[in-house]
């Protein structure tokens, strides 16, 4: 698999070859997985593969991208569904800080960064697929409850843009330059409690 090129989104054997990839990407990482690894757990051939994905970064970032899809689509559910402002704030830096820390998010991350200034159809797509979902979400989610009185902000857009990075604060770093391997959950917890009483302090009412 060399150079990309673009991706097919069509035939029967999409899904499968998409469900056969993300197990093993899950399993082995992205360096790990080989390609006779993917077809055989997607019982598709090579050829097959290779007419859908023509390089195993795009297979891997398409990968991501549906699970971004669904993180996004779940953390909304459960935003439309709660109107406790901190407690909505406390869910979604749970869902970010985890898939920015997990093995898929880091890889991800490394790869779009590297591919994205000479490809720059993977990182505007990545984005679409995952940030963007969650800062419209956000965005939303901050304008109703200025309206309903629970926040006071003067500049939503910014706020919303500043909810993730308060996410990422030390830890994420630290991971993505490879020095150190993974986090604890009682330091993921003390970045969450730490960006919602963050936020809370500057746009709670």
């Amino acid at each position: 698999m060399n150079a990309p090129a673009t991706v097919t989104k069509q035939g029967r054997k999409w899904d499968q070859v998409l469900e056969g990839a993300r197990t093993v990407f899950m399993r082995d990482g992205f360096e790990g997985a080989s390609v006779d690894d993917i077809v055989r757990e997607a019982g598709v051939s090579k050829a097959t593969l290779y007419s859908y994905f023509p390089d195993k970064r795009l297979l891997f970032l398409e990968v991501a991208k549906s699970e971004c899809n669904a993180q996004s689509e779940a953390a909304i559910q459960q935003i439309e569904g709660s109107g406790d402002v901190r407690e909505v704030l406390s869910t979604a830096a749970g869902r970010m800080v985890r898939f920015f820390m997990s093995d898929v998010g880091m890889q991800v991350f490394r790869i779009v960064v590297g591919e994205s200034q000479r490809f720059p159809e993977i990182g505007r797509e990545f984005y679409a697929s995952g940030p963007l979902m969650v800062r419209q979400m956000l965005v939303g989610f901050l304008s109703r409850a200025v309206d309903e009185g629970k926040l006071k902000i003067d500049d939503v857009e910014l706020a919303a843009d500043q909810f993730p990075e308060l996410c990422k604060a030390g830890l994420h770093m630290q991971l993505v330059l490879g020095l150190r391997d993974s986090a604890s959950e009682e330091e993921i917890d003390r970045v969450i409690e730490g960006a919602v009483d963050m936020f809370m302090s500057q746009y709670g009412v």
